[in-house]
Protein backbone atom coordinates (compact mmCIF):
# COMPACT_ATOMS: atom_id res chain seq x y z
CA UNK A 1 0.00 0.00 0.00
CA UNK A 2 1.56 3.35 -0.76
CA UNK A 3 1.99 5.99 1.74
CA UNK A 4 -0.34 9.17 1.33
CA UNK A 5 2.05 12.39 1.01
CA UNK A 6 0.00 15.61 1.94
CA UNK A 7 0.92 18.33 -0.32
CA UNK A 8 2.64 21.00 1.14
CA UNK A 9 1.76 24.71 1.06
CA UNK A 10 5.65 26.05 0.62
CA UNK A 11 6.25 23.92 -2.68
CA UNK A 12 2.90 23.78 -3.78
CA UNK A 13 2.39 25.42 -7.27
CA UNK A 14 1.75 29.11 -7.52
CA UNK A 15 -2.59 30.25 -6.87
CA UNK A 16 -3.03 26.73 -5.93
CA UNK A 17 -6.02 26.73 -3.00
CA UNK A 18 -6.63 22.71 -2.30
CA UNK A 19 -10.15 24.44 -0.94
CA UNK A 20 -10.87 25.17 -4.22
CA UNK A 21 -10.39 22.21 -6.04
CA UNK A 22 -13.17 20.25 -7.65
CA UNK A 23 -16.29 22.72 -7.08
CA UNK A 24 -19.45 21.62 -6.25
CA UNK A 25 -20.98 22.52 -9.73
CA UNK A 26 -18.00 20.77 -11.37
CA UNK A 27 -19.07 17.40 -9.97
CA UNK A 28 -22.56 18.37 -9.88
CA UNK A 29 -22.53 18.41 -14.01
CA UNK A 30 -19.86 15.88 -14.37
CA UNK A 31 -22.66 13.14 -12.57
CA UNK A 32 -25.77 15.03 -14.60
CA UNK A 33 -24.34 13.89 -17.23
CA UNK A 34 -23.46 10.58 -16.80
CA UNK A 35 -25.83 7.76 -18.62
CA UNK A 36 -27.30 6.64 -15.68
CA UNK A 37 -28.11 9.38 -13.91
CA UNK A 38 -30.48 10.34 -17.19
CA UNK A 39 -31.75 6.65 -16.92
CA UNK A 40 -32.75 6.86 -13.46
CA UNK A 41 -34.52 10.20 -14.11
CA UNK A 42 -36.21 8.77 -16.85
CA UNK A 43 -37.37 5.52 -15.58
CA UNK A 44 -39.10 7.49 -11.96
CA UNK A 45 -40.66 9.94 -13.97
CA UNK A 46 -41.92 7.20 -16.64
CA UNK A 47 -43.01 5.11 -13.48
CA UNK A 48 -46.48 7.08 -12.30
CA UNK A 49 -47.80 6.96 -16.21
CA UNK A 50 -47.04 3.09 -15.98
CA UNK A 51 -49.02 2.43 -12.49
CA UNK A 52 -51.86 5.19 -13.96
CA UNK A 53 -52.17 2.72 -17.25
CA UNK A 54 -52.15 -0.24 -15.13
CA UNK A 55 -55.03 1.24 -12.75
CA UNK A 56 -56.70 2.44 -16.13
CA UNK A 57 -56.57 -1.25 -18.00
CA UNK A 58 -57.45 -3.03 -14.68
CA UNK A 59 -59.77 -0.46 -13.12
CA UNK A 60 -60.06 0.68 -9.46
CA UNK A 61 -58.24 -1.49 -7.29
CA UNK A 62 -60.17 -3.88 -5.20
CA UNK A 63 -60.55 -3.80 -1.77
CA UNK A 64 -58.66 -6.12 0.83
CA UNK A 65 -59.60 -7.20 4.28
CA UNK A 66 -56.98 -4.34 5.18
CA UNK A 67 -57.22 -1.03 3.55
CA UNK A 68 -53.99 0.43 2.18
CA UNK A 69 -52.60 3.75 0.35
CA UNK A 70 -53.04 1.30 -3.01
CA UNK A 71 -56.54 0.68 -2.35
CA UNK A 72 -57.29 4.47 -2.04
CA UNK A 73 -54.88 4.79 -5.17
CA UNK A 74 -57.49 7.16 -8.16
CA UNK A 75 -59.80 8.86 -4.62
CA UNK A 76 -57.37 12.25 -5.76
CA UNK A 77 -54.29 13.35 -7.04
CA UNK A 78 -52.86 13.30 -3.33
CA UNK A 79 -53.78 9.63 -2.66
CA UNK A 80 -52.12 8.68 -6.50
CA UNK A 81 -49.56 10.59 -5.21
CA UNK A 82 -48.65 8.91 -1.65
CA UNK A 83 -49.61 5.67 -3.26
CA UNK A 84 -46.40 5.89 -5.31
CA UNK A 85 -44.61 7.21 -2.23
CA UNK A 86 -45.69 3.57 -0.63
CA UNK A 87 -44.49 1.83 -3.72
CA UNK A 88 -41.18 2.96 -3.86
CA UNK A 89 -40.22 2.84 0.18
CA UNK A 90 -38.19 -0.23 0.85
CA UNK A 91 -37.01 -1.26 -2.25
CA UNK A 92 -37.66 1.36 -5.49
CA UNK A 93 -36.01 3.84 -3.62
CA UNK A 94 -33.15 2.11 -2.52
CA UNK A 95 -31.90 1.43 -5.95
CA UNK A 96 -31.31 5.49 -7.17
CA UNK A 97 -29.81 6.14 -3.75
CA UNK A 98 -27.36 3.41 -3.95
CA UNK A 99 -26.47 3.94 -7.13
CA UNK A 100 -25.75 7.53 -6.69
CA UNK A 101 -23.63 7.10 -4.15
CA UNK A 102 -21.70 3.58 -4.51
CA UNK A 103 -21.17 4.67 -8.11
CA UNK A 104 -19.34 7.80 -7.14
CA UNK A 105 -16.23 6.84 -6.48
CA UNK A 106 -15.79 2.76 -7.51
CA UNK A 107 -16.58 4.42 -10.84
CA UNK A 108 -13.66 6.46 -10.73
CA UNK A 109 -11.46 4.25 -9.57
CA UNK A 110 -12.36 1.63 -12.49
CA UNK A 111 -12.12 4.02 -15.14
CA UNK A 112 -8.45 4.64 -13.60
CA UNK A 113 -9.55 8.20 -13.66
CA UNK A 114 -9.04 8.49 -9.67
CA UNK A 115 -5.08 8.33 -9.66
CA UNK A 116 -5.50 11.87 -11.99
CA UNK A 117 -8.30 13.79 -9.62
CA UNK A 118 -5.60 12.92 -6.80
CA UNK A 119 -3.19 13.84 -8.61
CA UNK A 120 -4.33 17.02 -9.40
CA UNK A 121 -3.97 17.62 -6.71
CA UNK A 122 -7.72 17.38 -4.68
CA UNK A 123 -7.32 16.34 -0.95
CA UNK A 124 -8.94 12.86 -0.64
CA UNK A 125 -11.15 14.45 2.33
CA UNK A 126 -12.56 17.02 -0.19
CA UNK A 127 -12.81 14.60 -3.02
CA UNK A 128 -14.94 11.95 -0.87
CA UNK A 129 -17.22 15.58 1.05
CA UNK A 130 -17.94 16.81 -2.73
CA UNK A 131 -18.58 13.34 -4.18
CA UNK A 132 -20.50 12.26 -1.08
CA UNK A 133 -22.43 15.86 -0.89
CA UNK A 134 -23.17 15.34 -4.90
CA UNK A 135 -24.81 11.99 -4.29
CA UNK A 136 -26.96 12.86 -1.72
CA UNK A 137 -28.65 16.02 -3.87
CA UNK A 138 -29.19 13.54 -6.51
CA UNK A 139 -30.36 10.82 -4.31
CA UNK A 140 -32.90 13.70 -2.67
CA UNK A 141 -34.16 14.69 -6.46
CA UNK A 142 -34.74 11.41 -6.99
CA UNK A 143 -36.84 10.41 -3.69
CA UNK A 144 -38.98 13.98 -4.63
CA UNK A 145 -39.44 13.64 -8.15
CA UNK A 146 -41.49 10.08 -7.92
CA UNK A 147 -44.19 11.79 -5.71
CA UNK A 148 -44.04 14.64 -7.43
CA UNK A 149 -44.44 13.66 -10.66
CA UNK A 150 -47.17 11.36 -9.39
CA UNK A 151 -48.89 13.96 -7.75
CA UNK A 152 -48.74 15.46 -11.36
CA UNK A 153 -50.18 13.07 -13.04
CA UNK A 154 -52.92 11.74 -10.13
CA UNK A 155 -54.56 15.23 -10.26
CA UNK A 156 -54.80 15.03 -13.78
CA UNK A 157 -56.40 11.84 -14.31
CA UNK A 158 -58.50 11.79 -11.20
CA UNK A 159 -58.90 15.56 -9.90
CA UNK A 160 -57.39 17.36 -7.12
CA UNK A 161 -59.05 16.37 -3.46
CA UNK A 162 -59.24 15.54 -0.08
CA UNK A 163 -56.44 12.74 1.32
CA UNK A 164 -58.53 9.68 1.82
CA UNK A 165 -56.37 7.54 4.54
CA UNK A 166 -56.79 3.97 5.36
CA UNK A 167 -57.71 4.55 9.05
CA UNK A 168 -60.73 6.01 7.48
CA UNK A 169 -59.93 9.37 7.88
CA UNK A 170 -59.32 12.19 5.78
CA UNK A 171 -57.24 14.77 5.53
CA UNK A 172 -58.11 18.51 3.32
CA UNK A 173 -55.71 18.55 0.47
CA UNK A 174 -54.47 21.59 2.11
CA UNK A 175 -53.69 20.06 4.70
CA UNK A 176 -51.99 16.84 3.37
CA UNK A 177 -49.41 18.71 0.97
CA UNK A 178 -47.19 19.83 3.79
CA UNK A 179 -47.89 16.33 5.82
CA UNK A 180 -46.74 14.30 2.38
CA UNK A 181 -43.66 16.61 2.47
CA UNK A 182 -42.47 15.58 6.06
CA UNK A 183 -43.34 11.85 4.33
CA UNK A 184 -40.87 12.75 1.57
CA UNK A 185 -38.21 14.38 3.63
CA UNK A 186 -38.39 11.26 5.88
CA UNK A 187 -37.99 8.89 3.34
CA UNK A 188 -34.91 10.55 1.98
CA UNK A 189 -33.29 11.16 5.98
CA UNK A 190 -34.60 7.10 6.29
CA UNK A 191 -32.26 6.44 3.34
CA UNK A 192 -29.31 8.27 3.99
CA UNK A 193 -27.69 4.87 5.87
CA UNK A 194 -28.19 3.19 2.51
CA UNK A 195 -26.25 5.99 0.66
CA UNK A 196 -23.67 6.51 3.58
CA UNK A 197 -23.21 1.98 3.28
CA UNK A 198 -22.69 2.27 -0.59
CA UNK A 199 -20.68 5.34 -0.10
CA UNK A 200 -18.13 3.31 2.21
CA UNK A 201 -18.55 0.11 -0.03
CA UNK A 202 -17.54 2.78 -3.01
CA UNK A 203 -14.29 3.77 -1.23
CA UNK A 204 -13.49 0.01 -0.42
CA UNK A 205 -13.53 -1.41 -4.25
CA UNK A 206 -12.89 -0.64 -7.71
CA UNK A 207 -16.09 -2.51 -8.30
CA UNK A 208 -19.26 0.09 -9.05
CA UNK A 209 -21.57 -2.78 -9.42
CA UNK A 210 -20.28 -4.40 -6.02
CA UNK A 211 -20.67 -1.09 -4.11
CA UNK A 212 -24.29 -0.81 -5.10
CA UNK A 213 -25.30 -4.71 -5.13
CA UNK A 214 -23.83 -4.40 -1.53
CA UNK A 215 -25.68 -1.77 0.03
CA UNK A 216 -29.27 -2.85 -2.16
CA UNK A 217 -28.65 -6.62 -0.89
CA UNK A 218 -27.94 -5.54 2.78
CA UNK A 219 -31.12 -3.02 2.30
CA UNK A 220 -32.93 -6.62 1.25
CA UNK A 221 -31.72 -8.60 4.12
CA UNK A 222 -32.48 -6.25 7.04
CA UNK A 223 -36.02 -5.96 5.04
CA UNK A 224 -36.16 -9.82 6.03
CA UNK A 225 -34.73 -9.98 9.57
CA UNK A 226 -37.86 -7.04 10.20
CA UNK A 227 -40.25 -9.62 9.29
CA UNK A 228 -39.00 -12.34 12.29
CA UNK A 229 -41.19 -11.15 14.89
CA UNK A 230 -39.02 -13.76 17.14
CA UNK A 231 -36.26 -11.01 17.42
CA UNK A 232 -38.39 -9.18 18.98
CA UNK A 233 -37.43 -5.66 19.91
CA UNK A 234 -33.92 -6.25 18.59
CA UNK A 235 -35.66 -5.31 15.18
CA UNK A 236 -35.70 -1.85 16.83
CA UNK A 237 -31.84 -1.20 15.65
CA UNK A 238 -32.86 -2.38 12.03
CA UNK A 239 -33.26 0.73 9.47
CA UNK A 240 -35.94 -1.27 7.53
CA UNK A 241 -37.82 -1.29 10.77
CA UNK A 242 -38.62 2.35 10.57
CA UNK A 243 -38.81 2.89 6.85
CA UNK A 244 -42.86 3.17 6.71
CA UNK A 245 -42.78 5.35 9.61
CA UNK A 246 -43.54 8.43 7.10
CA UNK A 247 -46.83 7.13 7.34
CA UNK A 248 -46.98 8.61 10.72
CA UNK A 249 -47.18 11.90 9.12
CA UNK A 250 -50.46 11.33 6.99
CA UNK A 251 -52.80 10.81 10.15
CA UNK A 252 -55.48 13.18 11.53
CA UNK A 253 -52.83 13.62 14.43
CA UNK A 254 -49.74 13.94 13.31
CA UNK A 255 -47.43 11.66 15.43
CA UNK A 256 -43.26 12.23 15.65
CA UNK A 257 -41.95 9.33 17.80
CA UNK A 258 -41.62 6.77 14.93
CA UNK A 259 -39.91 8.93 12.68
CA UNK A 260 -37.88 11.08 14.85
CA UNK A 261 -36.67 7.20 15.59
CA UNK A 262 -35.98 6.33 12.34
CA UNK A 263 -34.08 9.40 11.43
CA UNK A 264 -31.73 9.35 14.60
CA UNK A 265 -31.32 5.50 13.87
CA UNK A 266 -30.36 6.22 9.96
CA UNK A 267 -28.29 9.17 11.06
CA UNK A 268 -25.89 7.34 13.57
CA UNK A 269 -25.42 4.53 11.48
CA UNK A 270 -24.20 6.70 8.71
CA UNK A 271 -21.54 8.72 10.79
CA UNK A 272 -19.95 5.20 11.49
CA UNK A 273 -20.14 4.18 7.90
CA UNK A 274 -18.94 7.89 6.58
CA UNK A 275 -15.86 7.44 9.18
CA UNK A 276 -15.01 4.07 8.14
CA UNK A 277 -15.05 5.67 4.40
CA UNK A 278 -12.87 8.20 5.41
CA UNK A 279 -10.24 6.40 7.19
CA UNK A 280 -10.25 3.78 4.95
CA UNK A 281 -9.73 5.92 2.01
CA UNK A 282 -7.05 8.08 3.74
CA UNK A 283 -4.71 5.29 3.40
CA UNK A 284 -5.68 3.61 0.04
CA UNK A 285 -3.60 2.55 -3.08
CA UNK A 286 -5.14 4.54 -6.14
CA UNK A 287 -2.00 3.86 -8.33
CA UNK A 288 -2.89 -0.16 -8.93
Amino acid sequence: MSTVTPVDPGTAAPGYRPGRTLPLRVEAMRQLRRRRTLVIGAVLALLPFVVLAAFQIGGTPGRENRTTFIELATASGVNFATTLLFMGTGFLLVIPVALFCGDSVASEASWSSLRYLLAAPVPRARLLARKFTVALAFSAAAVVLLPAVGLLVGTAAYGWGDLKLPTGATLSAGEALPRLAIAVLYVFLAEIVVGALAFWLSTATDAPLGAVGGAVFVSIVTGVLDAVTALGSLREWLPAHWQYAWADALQPQLEWGGMVQGVVLSLSYSVVLLALSFRGFAAKDVVS
